[in-house]
């Protein structure tokens, strides 16, 4: 049984953050969230389209950025939790609730 996408993108950036903010090496944090960004781009490249997987990575990526600023408004936890729920979103629409092609 494959874990579904959604959970693979928000677990990662959930728990990159927290590992990066626990032990202040961002880098093992950025570790996480590439990891993660792997495992769910193989998996969308499985299951959808290579301009959805692009769409789906970029998604991705763009959250992690957002999540900078959006931090600086609304708190750290607010922030990561609101782009991890997002991504979690756009997989399981995109990606998780589809059959495999």
């Amino acid at each position: 049984m494959r874990v579904p996408t959604a959970v693979i993108t928000a677990g990662s950036l959930i728990g990159g953050w927290q590992l990066a903010r626990r032990t202040g090496i961002r880098p093992l944090g950025g570790a996480v969230l590439a990891a993660g960004g792997v495992l769910a781009g193989r998996e969308w490249a499985r299951r959808t389209s290579p301009g959805v997987t692009a769409a789906l990575a970029t998604t991705y990526v763009g959250a992690f950025g957002l999540s900078h600023p959006l931090a600086k408004r609304i708190g750290s936890w607010p922030a990561v939790l609101a782009v991890s729920a997002v991504t979690a979103a756009a997989s399981y629409a995109a990606a998780d609730r589809r059959t495999p092609r």
